[in-house]
C-alpha cells in the first residue's frame, strides 16, 4: 500500500498523534517513515544566517534529540526511519521534501476548524500542504 511515509514533525503533543499514526500503518504495511522537522528561518535575515549560525545550531540540536526519541519506537518495531532537519518555510519544504523522496503519503496534526468561522482558520500549514503535496495527506486531529 503505502511504502514511503513523511511524517513532519514539531514535537508538540498533536504531532504525536501523526507519529502514533504512521507508527501504526508502518507496522501493518512494512513502509519506511520519514521523520521531518523544519527549523523556519527568520524573514529578511537570510542574508545573514552565518550570524545566526549558533542560534540554528541550537534549534538543530533539539530537533536531534526530539527526532531520536520519536525514532526510538519505529526501531523498537523493526520499521525504518530517517530523520530530517530542514531550514526554510515549513510548508515548502514539507512539499519540497515528500517530492525529492517519492512519498506516497504524508502524515500530519492540524487543527479542527470552527463551524462557526468557516475560512477563518483554513491558513494552516496543514491546509496549504494537503493543497500542494504530490501525494495523499492524513491529517490528525
Amino acid at each position: 500500500m503505502f511504502k514511503r511515509i513523511v511524517v513532519p514533525v514539531d514535537f508538540t503533543e498533536k504531532s504525536l498523534k501523526a507519529v502514533d499514526m504512521a507508527h501504526d500503518l508502518a507496522v501493518q504495511s512494512g513502509a519506511e517513515v520519514m521523520l521531518l522537522h523544519v527549523i523556519e528561518r527568520i524573514e529578511h535575515l537570510d542574508t545573514e544566517f552565518d550570524e545566526l549560525k549558533p542560534f540554528y545550531d541550537r534549534l538543530a540540536k533539539s530537533a536531534r534529540k526530539g527526532l531520536l526519541e520519536f525514532s526510538e519506537r519505529f526501531v523498537a518495531d523493526s520499521v525504518k526511519v530517517v530523520d530530517a532537519i530542514m531550514y526554510g518555510k515549513r510548508t515548502q519544504e514539507i512539499v519540497r521534501f515528500a517530492i525529492e523522496n517519492n512519498a506516497d503519503l504524508i502524515i500530519m496534526a492540524s487543527h479542527r476548524i470552527d463551524p462557526d468561522r468557516p475560512g477563518h482558520d483554513w491558513s494552516s500549514i496543514s491546509y496549504v500542504v494537503a493543497i500542494l503535496a504530490p501525494c495523499p495527506v492524513l491529517l490528525a486531529k
